[in-house]
């Protein structure tokens, strides 16, 4: 969901730049960060933004500079005078005393300092004659970061085919240790019927041969995971959209990871399942940048 858009346009001497940003998000979180939209006109460029980017943290910055020098252009000396004297206060709160110089420099660099004694014919200009220029130029801008965003898609799905592909091998590996695996069950179990004939207890034998029988078998953990990990390749592949889904695989992935672990009582295949569970952190971290 990361991504970057910048599209520009010329309304009469007035050149408008606009730059979107995108970050992870769960919805379409919008921010208008620019007075250069009329509000009028905010639930329109809102409609835009969410039915092109979908989802993530999306902030939209305008700004107008005229193509050529514009005298109307002043210093708000209220405002500067104020921002002035907050930093003083701040700075003597924390036991400093600044020059008016210093602070009069940092105090200029904050918003609302400059005014231009055309704005509001601007604004009127930009709402009656000029809106279609300036939302064709915010339309440029979303497709640029959807743009920028199959880029990184593209690098994205090459990264998390290979960690899926690296568990399914992991999972392959643990048939190496099956013989060896299954021997020391039989061993195990073995001593526990031996112990059954010394003192028999049919109900003992029973309950020792369920658990067994239901708590050593990984046979449906392998079988689904391999399932999972085609189905998380399948998903990327087929879904416009697949970023939840993906999640909600990969948690599935997990809990078949976690059993394989726990059920497994073999040293060389836990430590497979760790390092299933190193591939498949990262796997959700990635997921989280997939619309």
């Amino acid at each position: 969901m990361t991504g970057y858009g910048k599209a520009e346009c010329l309304c009469d001497n007035n050149k408008i730049t606009v730059e979107i940003r995108s970050v992870n998000g769960k919805a379409a979180d919008i921010s208008l960060k620019t007075q250069i939209i009329p509000r009028e006109r905010e639930i329109e460029v809102r409609q835009l933004l969410a039915s092109k980017l979908q989802r993530g943290n999306i902030d939209l910055f305008a700004l107008s500079a005229s193509a050529e020098e514009n005298p109307g252009r002043t210093i708000n000396q209220e405002v500067v005078l104020s921002y002035v004297r907050q930093l003083r206060e701040l700075a003597s709160a924390a036991g400093e005393n600044p020059g008016f110089e210093t602070l009069l420099a940092s105090a200029l660099r904050f918003p609302e300092v400059f005014e231009n004694a055309t704005a509001k014919e601007e604004n009127q200009e930009l709402l009656n004659e000029n809106w279609d220029k300036i939302f064709k130029a915010i339309d440029e801008a979303a497709m640029m970061l959807i743009s920028f965003r199959k880029t990184e898609g593209k690098r994205l799905q090459e990264d998390l085919s290979e960690r899926v592909m690296l568990i399914t091998k992991y999972l392959d590996q643990t048939e190496s240790f099956d013989h060896e695996r299954i021997e020391s069950v039989k061993s195990r179990l073995g001593s526990k019927i031996q112990e059954a004939l010394d003192s028999p207890d049919m109900n003992r034998f029973e309950q020792e041969m369920i658990y067994y029988l239901e708590k050593l078998d990984i046979t449906e953990e392998k079988v689904r995971l391999a399932q999972h990990c085609r189905y998380f390749l399948e998903t990327m592949e087929t879904e416009e959209f697949p970023g939840k889904k993906l999640g909600f695989i990969a948690q599935e992935m997990g809990r078949e990871i976690n059993t394989l672990g726990s059920k497994a009582n073999h040293a060389g295949i836990q430590q497979i399942v760790v390092r299933m569970k190193d591939e498949l952190e990262k796997i959700k971290e990635q997921s989280l940048n997939i619309l």
